[in-house]
């Protein structure tokens, strides 16, 4: 069970483009239908884009913003993005919410002694550590930290074991 983000922002983007559009070609219609005075004159409109040639600058920029904006939009839609729901082992269809795998993981690195601070960065091979200290000298507390949340990911039963690396930042000493 590997449940993906939903893709909402960048639909949300096209669905407001294409509404916008959509509500301005509908308005002038049927102001045209009534006989009033469009807001956009369909003459001014196809004149302006009738004097334009393919060899100007316009045509060209408006060309490639639009390539480049259907370029990301493809792009949104088909490089994956991070699991929200990772999976675990066992005999059920199992998986841990993305924020409560990090948190767990980060609980278990601020339970070791001596931790200050912890932060968790998962990726899709490896979670990494960084924990801050108030020790002097903190020879030591790597292994700890590692252990700790090595210890949390057996009880955990990920499906996909990431790889713990550990940094730890310990206060400057003064010469």
């Amino acid at each position: 069970m590997k449940r993906r983000p939903r893709r909402s922002v960048p639909a949300l983007l096209s669905a407001l483009v294409l509404l916008g559009a959509c509500v301005v070609i509908t308005v002038v219609a049927v102001q045209m239908l009534l006989g009033e005075r469009p807001w956009l004159s369909y003459d001014a409109v196809a004149g302006t884009l009738h004097d334009l040639r393919w060899t100007d600058v316009l045509p060209a920029v408006a060309g490639g913003v639009l390539a480049l904006l259907g370029l990301v939009l493809v792009l949104a839609a088909v490089v994956p993005g991070a699991a929200t729901v990772l999976p675990l082992n066992g005999l059920f269809d199992a998986g841990a919410a993305r924020g409560g795998y990090r948190s767990t993981l980060r609980a278990a690195a601020a339970g070791v002694d001596g931790v200050a601070r912890a932060r968790v960065k998962l990726g899709k091979r490896r979670a990494k550590i960084r924990v801050d200290t108030t020790r002097s000298r903190p020879e030591g507390l790597a292994d700890a930290v590692h252990a700790a949340v090595t210890q949390r990911l057996e009880q955990i039963g990920p499906a996909g074991r990431p790889t713990v690396t550990v940094r730890v930042r310990a206060p400057r000493r003064n010469p």
